[in-house]
């Protein structure tokens, strides 16, 4: 059984309850490649508690998970059920250009 909502084997895989079984597979084996060859955009996964680090270990137990048929009923009510995922939010220092000019405008001032 999932422990956390964080390590729900469809969030870390990245997939949606509906995914078939091969559909899991084949994004498992693609996510282990890119780990292993550490490309940045799955070093994470988003989930409604906000993103949480990816492992190759996380990966190879969702899969295991998933493939228990009563481990991944209990998995997939939780992942349709689970409020929307919360993606790392962009690191921006300065507000859009066009902020500061309707700031000003409406008379903020900085």
């Amino acid at each position: 059984m999932t422990a956390t909502i964080q390590d729900n084997p469809f969030f870390v895989l990245g997939v949606s309850p509906d995914a078939s079984r091969i559909e899991i597979e084949r994004e498992a084996q693609k996510l282990l490649g890119m780990l292993e060859l550490g490309f940045a955009e799955v070093q994470a996964y988003a989930t409604p508690v906000g993103p949480q680090p990816r492992t190759a270990e996380a990966v190879r137990a969702a899969v295991a998970a998933l493939r228990d048929p009563y481990r991944r009923l209990v998995a997939e009510l939780w992942a349709r059920h689970a409020p929307p995922a919360v993606a790392a939010a962009p690191e921006t220092a300065e507000p859009a250009p066009e902020l500061a000019g309707l700031r000003r405008a409406l008379g903020w001032r900085p």
